[in-house]
């Protein structure tokens, strides 16, 4: 059950989204590519957040009240959903990825000294961060693979290495990357990995070049390939301690998974509204293409499948809440499966409503599928999610 505080919350940001954060879509792309380089802050971006920020309407993913809302996951997704309806509208209210997850890590693990000079700029949106996990040379949807090196020296970590699909990296703003690395490959298998923080201006990181997305640059926020050479940090820049990188990965993806599927589902949303009112309006062989038996289906399943995938993903937000990331492991699985595939085929259909606009840069549509199709690689690729919900259902037996 939604809180009067969140239900409160929820009318305001639909509010504000509609007053300000769709009309202002174009003028943000607009700025974006007339700006100096590809990777530059538009102005509107700040005039947006500005705007929110006087409003309330900021951070609200926390749940730590110190820090934001303080809003429990479920009271949470009914507003990260809204968000999800727009590119632009996550950053606008300071929860976009990787930031949430990072100043997650910043509020849980660090040290006074981190969050000093780290978490209060992210939480102000006066810088950005990235998350260097994924690797090119390895399979890294098993994490156990990440190999970059984290080598103790003295009073300070050297960290050698190859990161890619670090989003972010290319913002300008972008000032503090928190990394995963191996520290020990003789531990156990799940202790041999730590988290540090590492400062974009250290010597020895280098932004190798910023990956597209099917064509998309993603611009401003960009997803670089980054260089490690020799790059050297303070010992105090280490998370929580070493081999614990996946203690704290852990704790980062349950939430941000669940952020995930809550913005595919909006996506999904505003896609089959679309739809809807693209088919009311076009007439082909004699009739509304509205009153075409396969149109018909079309809409239907959507709007099935789209419940669907809210039921799922608001259980995993109720059971992430009351039991914590390990107990609500599968359920935020199945959700990360189901809300990105769900969320495509809505688009997908919408985009062959729509015929050659639906490709076409003239609606959201095209970019929106790009988008939704790398979130099943995001944060653990489909097969792995299903394995492990397979496991779980494996050790279950029957009764």
């Amino acid at each position: 059950m939604t809180t009067t505080a969140a239900a409160s919350l929820l009318e305001r940001l639909e509010a504000f989204m509609a007053a300000e954060v769709y009309p202002n879509e174009d003028v943000y792309h607009s700025q974006v590519r007339s700006g100096a380089t590809p990777f530059a802050q538009p102005p509107i971006m700040d005039e947006l957040q500005t705007k929110a920020r006087a409003q309330g309407l900021w951070n609200l993913f926390l749940p730590e009240a110190e820090y934001g809302a303080g809003l429990s996951n479920r009271d949470y997704a009914p507003l990260c959903e809204v968000m999800g309806r727009s590119f632009i509208a996550p950053e606008v209210f300071n929860c976009s990825a990787p930031d949430t997850g990072n100043m997650e890590v910043f509020a849980r693990y660090a040290s006074r000294e981190l969050q000093d000079r780290w978490l209060r700029p992210l939480l102000n949106a006066e810088i950005r961060s990235g998350f260097a996990m994924t690797e090119p040379d390895v399979a890294s949807s098993d994490a156990t693979n990440i190999s970059a090196e984290i080598r103790r020296d003295g009073d300070a970590y050297v960290v050698n290495g190859r990161k890619w699909w670090t989003t972010g990296a290319a913002h300008p703003r972008c000032k503090v990357l928190i990394f995963l690395g191996r520290s020990d490959p003789d531990a156990p298998r799940h202790q041999q990995h730590s988290m540090l923080v590492i400062p974009m201006d250290t010597p020895g990181v280098r932004i190798v070049r910023n990956l597209s997305v099917f064509g998309y640059d993603e611009a401003p926020h960009g997803h670089c390939e980054i260089a490690f050479e020799n790059a050297r940090v303070p010992a105090e820049n280490l998370l929580l301690g070493e081999g614990r990188g996946f203690e704290i990965g852990q704790g980062r993806l349950g939430p941000g998974r669940l952020h995930h599927c809550l913005r595919s589902i909006g996506m999904a949303e505003r896609a089959l509204e679309m739809m809807v009112a693209r088919v009311k309006e076009r007439v082909a062989f004699g009739k509304p293409l509205a009153e075409q038996g396969v149109i018909m289906e079309w809409i239907a399943d959507s709007r099935i499948e789209i419940n669907q995938a809210r039921l799922l993903t608001y259980d995993a937000a109720e059971r992430l809440d009351r039991d914590g990331n390990k107990a609500a492991r599968h359920e935020l699985a199945m959700a990360k499966v189901v809300a990105p595939n769900v969320a495509q085929r809505v688009i997908d259909r919408a985009i062959q409503a729509f015929g050659g606009a639906g490709v076409s840069a003239d609606t959201f549509l095209a970019e929106a599928y790009a988008l939704i199709r790398t979130l099943r690689l995001a944060d653990g690729p489909d097969e792995v999610h299903r394995a492990s919900i397979a496991k779980g259902e494996l050790k279950k037996g029957t009764r």
